[in-house]
């Protein structure tokens, strides 16, 4: 039996991704033209590569349909909940890091911190008749964050495009989102606030706790975390 690795389909992530393998002796190549996902392990017996996007690759890992995957921590803790009860990290792979933090207009001198937050958001709603908007695509995430430090009176917004253009574009008062630099931060007006760091995501390697793990496939495991120079 062999074990599926799930791994992103295009760009940077996918770039780097088959480079730390490859580091390590387990190379992973694309097989046919780049609308084709399909692929092929060298280095290593009993691993089928499986391309996906790294949106899917959560809900794949917790579905058992891939053993070991590929895709940034903020993805697997915003889809999964009680992600450590369905998937276990492997290693962190020391590429693809992004903060998911909360960021409000640099307008808002007032405005640094949650409890900040939390009292503009009270008065907000007194004052327009409606919760005060945060634009995100991380709800889960976003949400227990907030939850833990007592803010009330917002509502989150889904913002599946550019989300730090929201705030400009009225259709949000402040933003969840990831950022690396800061930068478009910054061109849009937005600051983080001082306690807005959320979670520092980074590409790490996944195995699933609910897949097939019979047979030979966790002796095929063991010899590729071996190679890999991870535990399992």
């Amino acid at each position: 039996m062999t074990i599926k690795l799930g791994v992103p389909s295009k760009g940077r992530l996918m770039e780097k991704t088959f480079d730390w393998f490859a580091q390590r002796g387990v190379i992973l190549r694309r097989t046919g033209g780049e609308r084709e996902y399909a692929g092929a392990v060298e280095g290593i017996e009993g691993v089928d590569l499986v391309l996906l996007s790294a949106g899917e690759i959560p809900r794949e890992l917790a579905a058992g349909r891939i053993h070991l995957g590929v895709t940034g921590s903020d993805l697997v803790r915003d889809k999964l909940i009680g992600w450590d009860q369905q998937v276990a990290e492997l290693a962190t792979l020391g590429f693809g890091h992004a903060d998911l933090i909360i960021a409000v207009p640099t307008g808002w001198v007032d405005v640094d911190t949650t409890d900040d937050l939390d009292a503009v958001a009270a008065q907000f709603r007194r004052t327009h008749g409606f919760r005060l908007r945060i634009a995100t695509k991380y709800h889960h995430l976003v949400r227990e964050f907030l939850q833990e430090r007592g803010v009330a009176d917002y509502q989150l917004v889904d913002s599946q495009g550019a989300t730090e253009g929201t705030v400009k574009n009225e259709t949000a008062e402040a933003i969840a989102d990831i950022t690396s630099t800061g930068d478009t931060l910054r061109a849009n007006h937005l600051k983080i606030l001082d306690d807005g760091l959320i979670h520092q995501s980074q590409a790490t390697l996944f195995k699933s706790r609910k897949a097939d793990w019979s047979g030979n496939s966790r002796a095929t495991l063991n010899a590729l975390c071996a190679k890999l120079n991870i535990d399992d």
